[in-house]
């Protein structure tokens, strides 16, 4: 089974929630690039085969996932000493590679009342992991159409909703300090190859930070986005210049990137 065919079984298992839940991470970059607002690239999107979905908390998911994703041949494999534990969700063996996780904000203190780790909640039968700095994914989601026109084998088209371009771009910079140095090479490239995909939009990207993305932010947390964004792109750095060893299909030049990226913070911010 390739990666289309096992993303397309999750798409029907998690049918009845779509309106809840949305693509972030990896596949949200690879969706990214089937909306019809997206230049067409010669190149593969980064891309890891694990699935990321983000949901409120404050809603309740109805019903329950765990028996609608385990009816099309999804594992639960639950690791870490949380409680509840750390759960993915498996399509077949542990080496078909494949999964999908759920994550959901962590708003407040990590730590609760009884010392015990603030970590992870039960929702829709399933355990999802609390994230700090996930709320801006889920903030003005776009919808992108999924189906046979575009490769991924669904008897009819559906529409899912994905992070915010801008949204995915912007969590990059405020979970730069938690990453690892292989991490954030990553998602420089990840910020660098999105630019690529809509930087013929970036007026609409700037109306958007300033109308719904950063409204949806604490002041401390625009103050971060807007340091990181200034001081990520001023010189060409070793981070630079190792994410730009990362394609196998394309040669990218690091000043390149950096002067792309730099370009399209200072008009979408004001930098």
């Amino acid at each position: 089974m390739n990666d289309l065919e096992a993303f397309a079984k999750l798409v029907q298992a998690l049918d009845p929630w779509r309106g809840q839940l949305v693509f972030i991470g990896g596949w949200s970059h690879r969706l990214h690039t089937l909306h019809p607002f997206a230049s067409q690239l010669d190149f593969q999107p980064v891309f890891t085969k694990d699935t990321d979905l983000a949901f409120h908390n404050k809603v309740p998911l109805e019903g329950n996932l765990k028996d609608a994703l385990t009816e099309k041949g999804f594992k639960e494999k639950l690791s870490g000493e949380a409680r509840p534990p750390v759960a993915h969700y498996m399509l077949g063996s542990d080496t078909s590679g494949f999964y999908a996780e759920f994550l959901t904000p962590l708003v407040g203190r990590s730590i609760k009342r009884t010392g015990e780790t603030d970590a992870t909640m039960v929702a829709g039968g399933i355990s999802a992991q609390k994230i700090r700095h996930l709320g801006i994914l889920l903030t003005d989601p776009w919808i992108v159409t999924v189906g046979p026109m575009n490769g991924v084998p669904l008897d009819e088209p559906v529409d899912l909703q994905v992070a915010n371009p801008l949204s995915f771009m912007m969590q990059k910079f405020l979970i730069k300090k938690q990453r690892t140095a292989a991490k954030h090479r990553q998602d420089l490239l990840y910020v660098f190859d999105t630019i690529q995909l809509f930087g013929h939009m970036l007026p609409q990207l700037k109306a958007n930070w300033e109308n719904a993305i950063a409204p949806s932010l604490e002041a401390g947390a625009i103050k971060t986005v807007v340091q990181e964004c200034r001081e990520s792109f001023n010189t060409v750095t070793d981070a630079i210049r190792d994410a730009a060893r990362i394609p196998q299909d394309r040669r990218v030049d690091p000043e390149e990137l950096r002067v792309t990226c730099q370009y399209a913070f200072q008009q979408i911010l004001g930098l």
